[in-house]
């Protein structure tokens, strides 16, 4: 079965919508669609004029997925583009960049439940529009420690005066954003980061660690600030993830960040509902930006 749509002015066409993406839930990609079709206006500006990652899961969340990034000769001809080299290789590939309604529902036609832009936008690639800390527990974590994890960050952010914004990932952790409106380099982002880290890892010894390695963590959060690198995604404020239960990376007050909080109390049942009751948490997010370097000082006077 195939329906076609005129979304802003281009026709796409969509095919195989009965298709269960959540076999125990029974979600199809139609759900999908429409959940990102009402979820637009919310989810756009963190889209809007960045490059993507399109991981696409065109059986659902229990079939085979992959990643691409490159879309050259495979998108319409109305998308744009946005050219790269890989590693070794003299050829020319091009990212798709969402712009728009049409590009975002292009992207879910493509069986994309996620959604992966850069940090970054195409007028100024080089220059990351905020700071991340992934919070990534192991399978020995507690959620609750992740919600501690958080909320010490939050608090050696207030003490620099930093404004930070948390939201789920949607999986298993906790992100928080900092704002630094492109005034950055990547690099610099991931400086900052790790600082923040270290100060937040002396603090939490026993449940945190800057550990990449996995074998190394010992059971241990860690805490990711390497996410602040050129070309690395994450799931954005308000995507579906391929998970269990179809859950939403949900953007929050930092009172919600509390005991008791679940990664599944956001999901495609109820997200749009809490985001046209709430507003968009996560707007600050695309201000301005803190001055980088009067947060480094008082990071080393306080």
């Amino acid at each position: 079965m195939t329906e076609t749509k005129t979304i802003e002015g281009h026709e796409l066409s969509f095919t195989h919508l009965d298709k269960v993406y959540w076999p125990k839930e029974g979600y199809t990609k139609r759900d999908v669609l429409n959940y990102y079709d009402r979820i637009a206006p919310y989810i756009l500006p963190y889209l809007k004029d960045r490059p993507q990652s399109l991981n696409r899961h065109p059986d659902g969340i229990n079939g085979e997925s992959f990643y691409q990034k490159d879309v050259t000769g495979k998108a319409p001809d109305w998308a744009r583009l946005f050219p790269y080299h890989a590693e070794g290789d003299e050829r020319q590939r091009h990212f798709l960049v969402c712009n728009g309604k049409a590009s975002l529902l292009y992207m879910v036609s493509l069986g994309c439940i996620e959604m992966n832009p850069w940090s970054s936008r195409v007028e100024t690639p080089d220059n990351t529009d905020w700071c991340v800390l992934d919070l990534d527990p192991t399978k020995k974590n507690d959620f609750n420690n992740v919600i501690e994890t958080a909320r010490v960050i939050h608090q050696v952010l207030d003490a620099i005066k930093v404004p930070s914004y948390p939201k789920t990932t949607g999986s298993t952790g906790i992100h928080v954003f900092i704002p630094l409106g492109a005034r950055y380099t990547y690099d610099q982002s991931k400086e900052f980061g790790r600082a923040i880290a270290e100060v937040v890892q002396q603090q939490l010894p026993g449940i945190t660690t800057l550990e990449r390695t996995v074998s190394a963590r010992a059971g241990r959060i860690y805490i990711d600030f390497l996410q602040n690198r050129p070309q690395a995604t994450l799931a954005t404020a308000y995507s579906l993830r391929p998970k269990p239960g179809a859950p939403v990376s949900m953007p929050l007050h930092w009172e919600e960040v509390k005991k008791g909080l679940k990664i599944t109390d956001f999901t495609i049942a109820n997200a749009v509902d809490r985001v046209r009751e709430t507003g968009d948490l996560f707007k600050p997010v695309l201000g301005k930006g803190v001055d980088m370097e009067q947060a480094i000082n008082r990071i080393f006077t306080t």
